[in-house]
């Protein structure tokens, strides 16, 4: 309950403890808070006895504990039947985001990443007219294409704008 708290923290409560109750006060008050917190203890261990009884011997197995969110959150990644652990080890967020990152900027991947990039500042073969390059990657430097249309966008393909909204 109190793991973290330190030698330093522990001796200014006891110094200002002295401060506030007084030193004849100080240990009827310590009396009174651990007989307090030794009713609560029993008052929460008869509450847990109680809820077990009346849920019967199907949640006999019942832990308290699991309804902490990220004690639960801990048992379901752990029980690996739906093949979470192979999808957290395939997905390297720092790796994706680097990935993004260098192709926003035209910089060239890291050359341990499994494409080969051509060596041209965007990343992306120079004959390639789409995107998309042949490793997959795609080259944010470009405006998208839009089918049917000579490339130069239109005063009306904007959206319109909503001067409410800035």
């Amino acid at each position: 309950m109190f793991n973290d708290i330190g030698a330093l923290e522990l001796v200014t409560l006891v110094v200002l403890a002295v401060l506030v109750f007084g030193p004849d006060k100080l240990p009827k008050v310590i009396q009174d808070v651990t007989r307090t917190i030794r009713k609560i203890r029993e008052f929460s261990d008869s509450a847990k006895q109680d809820i077990r009884q009346e849920l019967g011997p199907e949640f006999k197995d019942f832990e308290f504990e699991d309804l902490n969110p990220k004690t639960f959150l801990r048992k379901q990644l752990d029980n690996d039947e739906l093949g979470l652990k192979e999808l957290r080890n395939g997905f390297d967020l720092k790796k994706e985001m680097a990935e993004v990152t260098d192709a926003v900027h035209g910089r060239d991947a890291e050359p341990s990443s499994s494409g080969s990039s051509s060596g041209s500042p965007s990343g992306s073969s120079s004959g390639s007219s789409s995107a998309a390059s042949g490793d997959g990657r795609v080259d944010m430097s470009k405006k998208p294409e839009t089918p049917g249309k000579t490339g130069k966008p239109a005063a009306d393909d904007r959206p319109p704008f909503d001067m409410d909204a800035t």
